[in-house]
């Protein structure tokens, strides 16, 4: 698969901006007041766009991909994690399917062999920032950047150069246009979550998801420990009932490069995984 050209269009923020002053200005004449109605309104789009993950209203972000693969897409953000990640693995592999892990770069140093069973096993990663820090979207651009430059090359060790970045709990803000045309990175969200809060809620996971599922879907759930006692086999079951549910729907669990259309990450050559990344020579 060849990597997809990019385009950068502008962003719809931009549009509304402009036509927002425009219009204050046509308003002022008639009525000043007035004004103020699409000022407002444009600010109050920049206030709630950022909560919507599949709004791109500042940058374009891929949340649902093509309805005709007949499929979807499972993504698991905020690992590697020592007590959920293999048995993860091990129920993917019985179910003979493969997803995206969106992970932390911290954690992808600490637990290198985690990340090397995730990917011997065909999966593909992305990167969710370093440290995973919620407020990421309000800090500067300088640490914005640090926070994806960091996992790129903490990755780059594994011999893998992400191309996929999903932003912290989904937020978008107006700098990561920025950011990302600078790493060459693109923003991947979702369009069915688990609501589990970071596996704080893992009953229900399965119903939440399946209630609404559609082809092209973008499922995000994680692969962090759960919380509580007893809660661990609980959350595999739900996990388990997930990929029977899809399957039930008569739909196919398919890599997320293949339902948009787009590689997620690269394998780097052999003599560039050792930190300095040399010639791409595989697309996922």
């Amino acid at each position: 698969m060849q990597r997809a050209p990019r385009h950068w269009f502008r962003a719809p923020a931009e549009r509304m901006g402009l036509l927002a002053l425009v219009c204050a200005a046509a308003l002022f004449w008639y009525k000043p007041p007035l004004a103020l109605f699409p000022l407002g309104l444009f600010l109050l789009c920049c206030c709630v766009a950022p909560f919507l993950p599949g709004a791109g209203f500042f940058l374009p972000v891929i949340s649902r991909g093509n309805p005709g693969r007949n499929g979807v897409a499972l993504t698991f953000d905020d690992g590697p994690d020592p007590e959920t990640t293999l048995p993860l693995l091990e129920l993917l592999a019985r179910h003979q399917v493969h997803a995206t892990f969106f992970v932390n770069g911290h954690k992808a140093a600490h637990h290198p062999d985690l990340m090397r069973q995730m990917l011997e096993r065909g999966h593909s990663v992305g990167n969710h920032t370093y440290t995973h820090d919620n407020f990421i979207m309000l800090k500067s651009h300088r640490a914005l950047l640090r926070e994806i430059t960091r996992t790129q090359e903490a990755l780059a060790q594994f011999g893998v150069i992400p191309h996929a970045f999903r932003p912290p709990v989904g937020v978008i803000s107006p700098r990561l246009a920025a950011v990302l045309r600078q790493t060459g990175l693109y923003a991947v969200n979702f369009s069915r979550r688990a609501g589990d809060r970071g596996n704080r809620r893992v009953q229900g996971i399965a119903a939440r998801i399946l209630g609404r599922l559609r082809p092209g879907d973008i499922i995000m759930l994680h692969d962090t420990r759960p919380h509580g006692a007893g809660q661990h086999e609980h959350w595999l079951r739900e996990i388990d009932q997930v990929l029977l549910g899809i399957r039930e729907r008569r739909l196919a669990v398919v890599p997320l490069a293949v339902l948009i259309d787009r590689p997620v990450m690269s394998r780097a050559s052999p003599s560039s995984a050792g930190g300095c990344l040399g010639e791409k020579n595989e697309s996922i």
